[in-house]
């Protein structure tokens, strides 16, 4: 009899930013290099998972590593002069 593995569940903070050219860039920051891009934001979600799913994939098998567990806590747009 064949055991079906169970699927884990990831919920991890993305930071999302659009340069002016217009193209999205996201980070998963609890991730090691996990980055990618897009000209549009369901084109850029497509491409997350996917990107996700091969860090994981790097993280568990490659590194032997325990996925971090960040807390989101919230964005702000500060102001510094130098």
């Amino acid at each position: 009899m064949r055991v079906k593995k169970r699927k884990k569940i990831y919920n991890f903070p993305v930071i999302i930013e659009k340069d002016e050219d217009g193209y999205y860039f996201a980070q998963v920051p609890a991730l090691k290099s996990c980055y990618t891009q897009a000209k549009t934001l369901p084109e850029l979600y497509t491409r997350l998972k996917d990107v996700v799913a091969l860090c994981l994939e790097a993280e568990e098998d490659l590194f032997g590593s325990n996925i971090s567990k960040h807390e989101f806590i919230g964005v702000q747009n500060l102001q510094f002069t130098r």
